[in-house]
């Protein structure tokens, strides 16, 4: 493999944007990760050769499959390859596996990888519905279990087994909103006590409102080549595990998060000792703290310690969620996973301006498809 650079980046306002559909999100996405590359890249800016494009609900939710060839069509990039990828919440972050395979390979020299959502054009059953199709259809979704029916199930596994409390993960809350507030894409800009968590509505007993990542509408793009840029691509990998919780060995390892970080730290030559900011995917709370200990920062039933004050803040051992994560940013389905990866990327370039982590050098991002059925790992570092 040779060495792959991230070399444009572009977001969009996480939100409900009832005014704009598929196409308009992620041509906003493209021509502001376009925009980035020409001011660092001057005239010569390299033209993609591929598209790949993360999606998990479109073809249900807005009725449009064949997102390859529309988000091309519509970016002026017709005749190029283009392809949907899909592994539910982390089908962005599988996208842009692909393009690293792609470039670090030598079968292209550009891509561009588009994670785009549209979650809110719908409301209520459909809406869950659509994304329980994340989970086992046949032995979880067809007997009425929703995603966060499945996060409730984890973590009153979690409060069982480890002898925690429900309080224990108000931190994870409390940190995303924080660092939200001065977040211009982030859904969400007003701050959240440990108090106001703590009074929040029930959601999935034990899972409250505070501990669930709001649906929303986004598109994010990267640009991924072999010419050098400020942020190289060291690391990327994929692993599985059972769809079904019931058929897992242990409800309370993400194995498959376990394994693409292992992956990711292999290829990369690092460990969780080494990284100065991890963008963990909280779709849920209890997803924080399983994640945070599938990667190597805490033992099994300490996940929920990270989330003390002064553990994941930006000065913190180990910041996480630093524009807001899914939480307060805004959980766009697979589009999640492109903001991740350009959140750390912007900090690793200093640019991240009141959210920055101070001398970040090296970071990691991780995205899941479902309860962690799909984990895909990219570390980045400073070129």
């Amino acid at each position: 493999m040779r060495p792959i650079y991230l070399a444009g980046l572009g977001l969009t306002p996480v939100g409900e944007h009832w005014d704009r559909g598929l196409r308009q999100l992620a041509l906003e996405a493209i021509l502001a990760a376009q925009q980035d590359l020409a001011q660092r890249a001057g005239p010569q800016t390299p033209r993609p050769e591929a598209v790949f494009v993360g999606n998990m609900l479109a073809g249900q939710l807005s009725g449009q499959e064949h997102l390859g060839a529309l988000v091309a069509d519509y970016a002026g990039l017709r005749g190029l390859e283009a392809v949907t990828v899909e592994a539910a919440g982390a089908g962005g972050a599988a996208a842009l596996r692909q393009a690293v395979l792609a470039v670090g390979s030598g079968q292209l020299d550009t891509a561009l990888v588009v994670g785009v959502e549209k979650m809110t054009d719908r409301v209520g059953a459909g809406v869950t519905a659509a994304a329980a199709t994340a989970a086992d259809t046949d032995w979880e979704a067809a007997q009425g279990v929703t995603p966060t029916a499945l996060a409730a199930l984890l973590m009153q596994r979690y409060l069982t087994t480890y002898g925690r409390s429900v309080a224990d993960f108000a931190g994870f809350t409390v940190n995303a909103h924080a660092n939200a507030k001065t977040n211009p894409n982030a859904m969400f800009h007003n701050a959240i006590s440990a108090e106001a968590y703590a009074q929040a509505a029930m959601v999935a007993d034990p899972v409250n409102m505070f501990d669930a990542a709001p649906d929303a509408d986004g598109a994010a793009a990267l640009i991924v080549t072999a010419e050098p840029a400020a942020v190289q691509v060291l690391a990327s990998a994929v692993a599985t595990d059972t769809l079904a919780l019931h058929d897992r060995g242990n409800l309370l390892e993400f194995d498959a998060a376990r394994l693409a970080t292992v992956r990711a730290y292999q290829q990369a030559g690092v460990g969780p000792e080494d990284l100065d900011l991890f963008e963990l995917h909280d779709a849920y709370t209890i997803f924080a703290a399983l994640s945070l200990e599938a990667a190597g920062f805490a033992l099994p039933g300490q996940g929920v310690t990270l989330a003390q004050p002064g553990a994941i803040g930006r000065a913190g051992r180990i910041p996480i969620a630093t524009f807001g994560g899914l939480k307060a940013r805004g959980n766009p389905g697979a589009a999640s996973g492109v903001y991740q990866v350009a959140e750390v990327a912007q900090q690793l370039r200093g640019e991240a301006g009141p959210n920055q982590v101070a001398g970040a050098k090296l970071g990691m991002a991780q995205s899941l498809g479902g309860a962690a059925a799909t984990a895909v790992t990219t570390i980045l570092a400073c070129a």
